[in-house]
């Protein structure tokens, strides 16, 4: 069956507004383009979405997708953004079962701009099974570094998380797909819908890690899992219901990870450690208050 049908209907990613300095002085400054986007399947109203619209129609197969609401993207037709009356229009083939029952308990997440889960997600994590991948120090440093070189557009308006896909084979990590967002918990779907639509290549081998600019939490862990990821890094930290998932589902979480450091929270026989590569320990009168 062909892939679905997809618009392109990237928006701006910025705007400029005035702003005034603290020498008192008016500045124009880029500032991220929030926009809401209200997703409707088979003409029911499904949710609103709060997004900087840079991949729309891949957010919201990844949305469908995380959510556990589609098994397979062969059950989308199509997806149509019009950002005029800002929404995306999903067609299906045949309907998404139990639809109404299975969207009636919705949770709200610490994602940044209240994520949402939909209430049975939390019960089908003991049946993800994830592949044994395991990443070294080098490549770890390999991705930390990646990121710190991507143009981007926190770097020019700040106010957006990042998220993105390695590779992490041959001793390389090599990034296949970045994505900013609003919230990380849209970076993610978005990531997830481009990895339906590109399921060739790099994307069907099992060794892959997600890299996040924001805190690890469960509803990160969960979505990486069902993307069959089971390495994740992230520059801030962990929350406990992030850490007992991961444990639980034996999935590899690494926080902190900023320059050459890092701190693996859980699965660390997944991390194939090589500290000689961390440079010397500093002793405490050279670590700076």
């Amino acid at each position: 069956m062909p892939l679905p049908h997809l618009t392109r209907a990237a928006a701006p990613l910025t705007r400029e507004v005035s702003a005034v300095n603290e020498h008192g002085e008016q500045d124009t400054v880029s500032i991220p383009a929030e926009r809401a986007l209200t997703v409707y399947v088979d003409k029911r109203e499904l949710v609103t979405l709060m997004t900087l619209g840079a991949h729309p129609e891949l957010l919201v197969l990844g949305y469908l997708r995380n959510q556990r609401l589609v098994e397979s993207v062969d059950e989308i037709q199509s997806i149509t953004v019009d950002w005029e009356v800002g929404a995306a229009a999903v067609r299906t083939h045949a309907g998404i079962d139990r639809i109404e029952e299975r969207t009636a308990h919705r949770v709200v997440t610490t994602g940044c701009g209240q994520g949402s889960v939909f209430g049975g997600l939390m019960e089908e994590i003991d049946s993800l099974e994830l592949p044994g991948t395991a990443v070294t120090q080098a490549q770890l440093y390999a991705v930390v570094n990646a990121i710190r070189l991507q143009e981007s557009t926190y770097k020019s308006a700040g106010s957006v998380h990042g998220c993105a896909l390695f590779s992490v084979r041959d001793d390389q990590a090599a990034m296949l797909v970045f994505v900013e967002d609003v919230g990380r918990h849209n970076a993610i779907d978005t990531i997830a819908g481009w990895m339906w639509m590109n399921a060739g290549g790099d994307v069907a081998h099992p060794d892959k890690l997600f890299y996040t600019t924001g805190r690890l939490t469960s509803e990160m862990v969960i979505k990486s899992a069902q993307m069959g990821v089971p390495v994740v890094v992230s520059r801030s930290g962990i929350t406990q219901m992030g850490h007992e998932v991961a444990q639980r589902i034996g999935l590899c979480t690494v926080g902190r990870a900023t320059n050459r450091r890092f701190l693996c929270y859980t699965a660390p026989q997944r991390l194939l450690l090589q500290p000689a590569l961390a440079g010397p320990r500093l002793r405490a009168t050279e670590v700076s208050p």
